[in-house]
């Protein structure tokens, strides 16, 4: 049986969907972030020694780490041609362009939002705050948060062209996507001025098996 090394609000959520939508038998063992750092537990260095998670352990012994490996490990092996578009045709160039993008391109400046939110955020002395506050401010303003709508943008024409990322079919490139834009959702600026991205996590969160996910799971910081 496939073991999923589940991490609570994590990009693992996003493989426990993946399997549901497979019918896959699987088990999972939980850990829990540290309350003050938000970190993994050193227990997952146990399993992987970059200690992060989605990690996966298939039924022949083999550990699987990055989110995006683990997606089309485990559509080639157990999807039985669905999932992922006809081999050669336009949306399979779409369907891989769209699993690098996820965590290539459209995670970095929501990561870099959540570091400087935390440091403008953070306690510290009060000759100190207002300089850090300063620099996180500006970052963001200058930086971070026009990347952030850019990608949004381009999300929101390029779901013109289909109703999933990769055409018209559901496949493994919209599973991918989806950690990306409901943290864009939860704390990049993701509203009703973008109806299409908007439409599709409506979508995407009414797929039983996305459902099914969730409630083995658990809590799923990202929707709350």
């Amino acid at each position: 049986m496939l073991t999923v090394h589940h991490l609570n609000n994590s990009r693992s959520q996003r493989v426990l969907w993946l399997l549901e939508e497979l019918g896959l038998p699987y088990e999972i063992v939980h850990y829990q972030r540290d309350a003050k750092t938000m970190l993994a537990p050193p227990e997952l260095r146990r399993v992987h020694p970059l200690g992060k998670s989605p990690v996966v352990t298939t039924e022949d012994g083999l550990v699987l780490a990055e989110s995006g490996a683990i997606v089309e490990t485990l559509i080639e092996r157990h999807g039985q041609g669905r999932f992922v578009p006809p081999a050669g045709s336009a949306d399979a160039l779409r369907y891989r362009y769209w699993l690098h993008y996820a965590e290539g391109s459209a995670m970095p400046p929501l990561l870099l939002k959540l570091i400087f939110d935390k440091i403008e955020q953070a306690p510290m002395p009060f000759f100190i705050r207002p300089i850090a506050r300063g620099i996180a401010g500006k970052a963001k303003a200058g930086f971070v948060t026009p990347n952030i709508r850019a990608h949004l943008d381009f999300m929101e024409g390029e779901l013109g062209k289909g109703e999933w990322f990769a055409g018209a079919e559901f496949s493994g490139a919209d599973i991918q996507m989806s950690f990306p834009v409901e943290a864009a959702r939860a704390r990049g600026g993701l509203d009703d001025s973008r109806p299409r991205l908007m439409a599709w996590l409506a979508r995407i969160h009414a797929r039983p098996a996305y459902q099914w996910a969730l409630a083995r799971g658990g809590p799923y910081g990202l929707l709350s």
